[in-house]
């Protein structure tokens, strides 16, 4: 079953089409890697999937209901949660301030109304803080997040859409510019929410981190969908070979 559907989408900005007619679909509770060259439309996608920017035409489909015309944050509290190419936190704030305003709630049940202002944000300090712990920052806990080296903060980042509890992850370049020690981190973090039951789509141009993780890759190039398929049938795509390398397919 999709959690995501994509049907014949356009964004234009000007006379260019960055998302020309694109169809795809994500299946629940897999792991989809969106790969293309620079410019093919990628962030673009992703972009207009959470509303940060309106699509021309086409529409959107999360668990089968058009979002396209929802605001940004009508769309994260319906269960789609992502990270940018260029990171954004709240860097004057804390590691654990940054992640406690993911939660999707101050109030988790009716009972939580009658608790006490301060037992209650003792309790979230507690839950963001065991956050932090999963990706080895809980000693940075009280430091701003501008404080943090860029690999850290992309680890709050990708943590902080994790603590939102959202559905469909959508991971802009989460390899890039990371040690192997945090790339190790993230790809942990990705197996554990697939085995929680999530969804995850990635964008990357590190093609072992997509190939060795991916269930399915879909490739764009000039804002449409070419080809899509197992890492296995990607790697050996004529029309992938073409757009990547230059490569004229024959029929």
């Amino acid at each position: 079953m999709p959690i995501l559907k994509i049907q014949h989408l356009v964004k234009r900005f000007g006379g260019l089409s960055a998302i020309n007619h694109c169809n795809f679909e994500i299946t629940e509770n897999s792991i989809t890697s969106l790969i293309g060259p620079n410019g093919a439309g990628k962030t673009t996608m992703f972009d207009v999937i959470t509303g940060l920017s309106q699509h021309d035409s086409g529409e959107i489909y999360f668990k089968e209901n058009p979002i396209g015309a929802l605001p940004a944050y009508k769309r994260c509290r319906l269960g789609i949660a992502r990270t940018h190419q260029a990171i954004r936190i709240f860097p004057e704030l804390t590691a654990l301030e940054n992640i406690m305003l993911a939660f999707k709630s101050n109030k988790e049940s009716l009972f939580d109304i009658f608790t006490p202002f301060k037992k209650h944000q003792k309790k979230l300090k507690e839950k963001a803080f065991e956050y932090l712990r999963m990706i080895n920052l809980h000693e940075k806990a009280h430091e701003t997040a501008i404080s943090l080296s860029y690999g850290q903060q992309k680890l709050l980042e990708i943590m902080r859409a994790v603590a939102t509890d959202a559905d469909l992850f959508l991971l802009d370049e989460p390899a890039a510019g990371v040690n192997r020690t945090m790339l190790h981190t993230i790809i942990n973090i990705i197996k554990r929410l697939k085995q929680e039951g999530k969804t995850i789509v990635i964008v990357e141009h590190d093609m072992n981190f997509v190939m060795d993780l991916s269930e399915k890759v879909i490739v764009m190039d000039y804002g449409k969908e070419i080809a899509e398929g197992t890492p296995s049938e990607i790697q050996n795509n004529p029309k992938v070979l073409e757009a990547y390398l230059g490569v004229k397919h024959t029929n």
